[in-house]
């Protein structure tokens, strides 16, 4: 090693203080900075054993950063883009369809705030609610509905 160059733990370590990162997510960024073969392993094992990486953090903390603004759909596709275990994104990804229409709604307020005057201005805001991944049932549920008969606006 280098000197002035950190350790494949120094630099995992610094990644980890920035924001919670799977254990994939490490591999990914640490596999060049390898030297040895192993090498990443023991240290990734080592952190993990110490607590440092927590697969279940990174799952709160995505749910934590992301849900407000966007649906359970999308969020899926991140957790599993990290590499976590398919049981607990699916764990996370029914705790957010509890909440998947309400957050759609808060999202089209903040975005739109009034309905949609014809039918391409209800397909822009379809489209809109859907990239964002939130489901079809949702979207036509947040368009179809009226704040002023519901109360909850």
């Amino acid at each position: 090693m280098a000197f002035g160059q950190p350790s494949l733990k120094g630099r995992a370590l610094k990644l980890l203080a920035a924001r919670e990162h799977s254990r994939r997510e490490l591999e990914r960024k640490l596999a060049p900075h390898e030297a040895e073969p192993g090498q990443l392993k023991a240290a990734l094992d080592e952190l993990q054993a110490r607590g440092f990486l927590d697969e279940q953090r990174v799952v709160e903390s995505v749910l934590h950063r992301r849900a407000a603004r966007l649906g359970a759909g999308r969020i899926r596709q991140e957790l599993q883009a990290k590499g976590l275990d398919a049981e607990r994104v699916a764990e996370a990804v029914s705790r957010l369809q509890a909440s998947e229409l309400q957050r759609a709604r808060e999202v089209w307020r903040r975005r739109f705030g009034t309905p949609p005057a014809d039918a391409r201005e209800r397909a822009k805001q379809g489209r809109f609610l859907l990239a964002r991944g939130f489901s079809a049932e949702a979207v036509r549920r947040v368009l179809a509905w009226d704040p002023d008969e519901d109360g909850s606006a």
